[in-house]
């Protein structure tokens, strides 16, 4: 396996690193870093951001698969909405949450869409380089969401709105992939999963992008993890809560390979 970058005026966005497989990880929001002048001008304490941001998912990835690891925090460029929408200029673009101070220059915001199209670029580069080797791919597209908004100390939302594994296929064709997405929910399920389809999210713009760009040819599916696996007021990790989902993804790895070596996609 090897490691690659991805960056963007000259400091690392991404890293890339190569596995094999039909099936390819993007940890989209795991970052947590910026850029020298984001942090010049950033409102937000470290801790406001960790709680909106997905750490660790990309230690849910599968060992030997090629997984991307976005570094640079959502907070400095989303890389999950559309281009026109990447940066969080008002508060209600991020939760409520003034980002930035009222002195940010305008030439921070397009170093933020800078590193959108390098990172989106570098991406058509790998899908296209996995299309062209004829079989099908899959992208598994990985997220955390937040499930105690009312506080530290308050109840957790309930149950019957939150599955532990949130699976957004809104974008996804069912008619080419649906026998990839039931192997990937029964797996899940097998592991004692609680996992559902479209209940929180749909899929956000990158697994939209992956299916609109490569349809016919490679399906993403967008996976958010409940974050009982951390507390999401302090960033505390439960290693074992970690390992049980990291082994959970990997047995729907298994079953959507299995799926894949049988398919032929037009």
């Amino acid at each position: 396996m090897t490691a690659e970058t991805i960056e963007s005026d000259g400091e690392v966005l991404a890293r890339i690193i190569r596995g094999h497989g039909p099936v390819v990880c993007v940890a989209l929001h795991a970052g947590h870093t910026l850029s020298a002048t984001a942090s010049r001008f950033m409102q937000l304490s470290d801790e406001e951001r960790l709680r909106e941001e997905d750490p660790h998912t990309a230690r849910f990835a599968p060992h030997g698969v090629t997984l991307v690891e976005v570094v640079r925090s959502r907070f400095e460029v989303d890389l999950n909405r559309p281009r026109e929408s990447c940066v969080y200029r008002v508060p209600d673009d991020a939760w409520g949450l003034t980002v930035y101070r009222r002195d940010a220059p305008e030439s921070l915001f397009e170093a933020s869409r800078r590193a959108y199209d390098a990172f989106y670029e570098r991406m058509a580069d790998l899908f296209d380089g996995l299309s062209e080797q004829g079989p099908p791919f899959v992208v598994f597209d990985l997220h955390s969401y937040n499930h105690r908004r009312d506080g530290a100390h308050a109840p957790a939302a309930p149950l019957e709105g939150n599955p532990e594994v949130n699976l957004g296929t809104r974008s996804v064709d069912r008619d080419s992939w649906g026998k990839v997405i039931d192997a990937f929910c029964e797996a899940m399920t097998s592991c004692g999963l609680d996992v559902r389809e479209n209940v929180k999210f749909g899929g956000g713009e990158f697994s939209c992008w992956v299916n609109r760009r490569y349809s016919g040819q490679a399906c993403a599916l967008a996976i958010e993890y409940k974050k009982t696996f951390m507390d999401e007021w302090t960033g505390w990790v439960d290693a074992d809560a970690v390992a049980r989902l990291a082994a959970a993804t990997a047995t729907a790895r298994d079953a959507v390979v299995a799926v894949l070596d049988g398919m032929h996609v037009s």
